[in-house]
């Protein structure tokens, strides 16, 4: 016999967390502990990855008694500190996923930055010189870090954590030119092995708010200026509730 419990995620990306941001970010992050069970960081914590504004985000987040989930995003590569950001994140809760899962309230969750590269057959090939050979190289070690977490997981729910987009639906409303920069479908090959509840990313700031996979999986696009502009009646957090079989205590 089980109880069927219900888990509400909040989702955000794309905070942007800088210098000046001290105060800015406390009563929206006070807003999602209220409304949600965990809530998940889908990169670009930082605007430039200076451990500076990872203190900032840090004390903005100190308050929140519900656990955190992110991974970083391209903006918290910046500075080349990303080590230095995760650990003071760390100091607070924050549980940064770099190809590695966990599992909180019976939900496991798998975490990757993503990368990017295009989508299906305008998706970058590694033919030619070095440096496009590296650039789609990465993508498929990303690629591979997702596969390898999402492999671990052993729960009946199951969510991606990603900055990249995994599909071309989610950065719909971008300028064409940048579709490639925005993500790569080589992220959504994973998804297909190791099917998940749902997909959480950023970094679209002006593209669409949700799609699917190709075998139906739920992509949100949780960028926080895209959610800002998209739903200006609510708080720029989506909320997801998926049910999750607890035992009953004998």
């Amino acid at each position: 016999m089980a109880l069927s419990e219900k888990i509400r995620l909040a989702a955000v990306g794309d905070t942007h967390c800088t210098k000046s941001s001290a105060g800015t970010l406390r009563s929206f992050f006070a807003q999602a502990n209220e409304a949600a069970d965990i809530l998940l960081l889908c990169g670009d914590l930082t605007d430039y990855g200076l451990p500076e504004e990872a203190r900032i985000l840090a004390e903005e987040l100190a308050h929140i008694s519900i656990p955190i989930i992110a991974v970083l995003g391209n903006h918290d590569y910046e500075s080349g500190k990303q080590d230095e950001v995760c650990k003071i994140l760390s100091t607070v809760g924050v549980k940064v996923l770099d190809g590695e899962a966990c599992e909180v309230h019976g939900v496991g969750f798998a975490g990757a930055k993503g990368f990017a590269g295009g989508y299906g057959r305008r998706a970058l090939g590694p033919w030619g010189e070095g440096v496009f050979k590296a650039f789609v190289n990465e993508a498929l070690q990303e690629a591979l870090k997702l596969e390898s977490a999402l492999a671990k997981l052993r729960t009946t729910q199951r969510i991606a954590l990603l900055h990249y987009s995994p599909i071309e639906a989610t950065v719909q409303g971008e300028p064409l030119e940048i579709y490639p920069f925005l993500g790569t479908s080589r992220l959504e090959d994973p998804l297909l092995r190791y099917p998940v509840t749902a997909v959480f990313h950023g970094h679209a700031h002006r593209g669409f708010p949700e799609g699917k996979t190709v075998n139906n999986i739920p992509v949100y696009n949780v960028a926080k200026p895209l959610l800002t502009r998209t739903y200006p009646d609510r708080p720029p957090f989506r909320i997801l509730e998926i049910p999750v079989s607890e035992p009953v205590p004998l």
